[in-house]
């Protein structure tokens, strides 16, 4: 019981040192206090986390605090964002970082909440009726978690005014695809010089030749899933697809290697690399990475990577594997944090949720940040957290 009761403590307190770093952000002292209790709520081990639910854990009477803070009071989300992002950085900082882009869904009911339509979820793993948020995760030496979110809109909303006025969505906001909102996200990264070397992302996103050619320029280094349709230039071809440059590849060619650890062990594939577009500078190197499944030979994944010269095999090999670095932030900022706990249908409750709910999961990474470096946490898995009290078995 004391070592719980220390655990809730210690989130309690970190907690709160990182709400006084955006307490200047809101005008009023009710939004203040919200805030803060709108997080405690997140973090707590409530069944269900709506508005009656944190507001009980909060001591109110009723959600109206709660739904004032989300949805009508006046406070700028990316301000606060901003805040967090220095917290992470001031914490998490890594000169070899990795910024990884992803997507994730939100199963909703209705057509009222911003965004949402029947649409591919890869959380459902189907088309189901939800909305999409595009995240950027920092991944680091020290923890990974998300520093970036927006929400993506659908030509089904851009184009009716009417219904985006109705969730609060300005005529300003026109439709960007998933890789605009990626480029923007990294682009402000970049700008507000956030230290990182490396950016990845699955094909959805790595497919794009237009924002590989940017990042390049940028001399960005990246490591990107693409399709086995897409081309590269080669020795032989302008237009080389990917997938014509493995077959003929000797068998000592082909490394077994693990990309990391994953829900069942080490992800163990064939690797093999063939370098593309020769004609360049000579301290960066361009490639065309093969991932061949062990059990299923046929199964071959691609990617195409932009590097310094001495980047070996085995390195790109853990850059594109810490692209699940993103999947272990969605899922436990899900389940500890309330990513997708929320019952709001504007645009901007929305950010104003996702982003205390990603500040709340940056508090627990910074935790266990230290708890790693104290050496309290060794046999712990590295998606663990502390604990802000005992769970029940309900």
């Amino acid at each position: 019981m004391g070592g719980e009761l220390g655990d809730a403590r210690l989130w309690a307190g970190e907690l709160k040192a990182l709400h006084e770093r955006f307490v200047h952000r809101f005008s009023r002292s009710e939004p203040r206090e919200s805030a803060l209790a709108y997080m405690r709520g997140l973090i707590a081990p409530l069944e269900r986390k709506n508005g009656w639910t944190l507001a009980e854990e909060a001591g109110h009477g009723g959600p109206d605090r709660i739904h004032r803070l989300l949805n009508r009071i006046d406070w700028n989300a990316d301000e606060v964002l901003d805040d967090v992002r220095d917290y992470v950085i001031e914490h998490l900082g890594d000169p070899d970082a990795v910024l990884i882009v992803d997507d994730t869904g939100f199963l909703k009911k209705g057509v009222r909440s911003a965004g949402v339509q029947r649409q591919y979820s890869g959380t459902a793993g189907r088309t189901e009726n939800s909305q999409i948020g595009v995240f950027l995760a920092y991944a680091g030496g020290r923890g990974r978690t998300l520093i970036d979110r927006r929400l993506y809109l659908p030509t089904s909303w851009t184009d009716d005014r009417d219904r985006c006025r109705a969730a609060g969505i300005d005529d300003t906001v026109a439709f960007e695809t998933k890789v605009v909102m990626a480029k923007a996200m990294v682009r402000r990264a970049i700008t507000d010089r956030i230290p990182f070397r490396w950016v990845t992302a699955d094909a959805a996103y790595g497919f794009s030749k237009g924002w590989r050619t940017e990042l390049e320029r940028a001399d960005v280094f990246h490591v990107m899933a693409t399709t086995r349709h897409d081309t590269v230039v080669t020795r032989w071809a302008l237009d080389h697809p990917v997938h014509d440059l493995f077959p003929a590849l000797p068998r000592q060619k082909w490394k077994r290697r693990s990309c990391g650890s994953g829900a069942h062990g080490p992800r163990v594939y064939d690797w093999a690399r063939v370098e593309v577009r020769p004609w360049h500078r000579e301290d960066r190197r361009h490639w065309v990475i093969a991932r061949r499944s062990v059990r299923r030979p046929e199964e071959i994944s691609y990617y195409i990577a932009y590097c310094p010269a001495e980047s070996t095999l085995d390195e790109l090999i853990r850059i594109a594997g810490s692209r699940w670095a993103v999947e272990e932030c969605f899922q436990t900022a899900k389940q500890e944090c309330g990513l997708d706990d929320y019952q709001v249908r504007r645009y901007d409750g929305w950010h104003r949720h996702m982003t205390l709910a990603m500040a709340t999961h940056a508090c627990l990474t910074v935790l266990r940040a230290r708890e790693l470096d104290t050496g309290k946490a060794e046999t712990d898995p590295p998606s663990s957290y502390p604990s802000p009290s005992p769970k029940s078995d309900a």
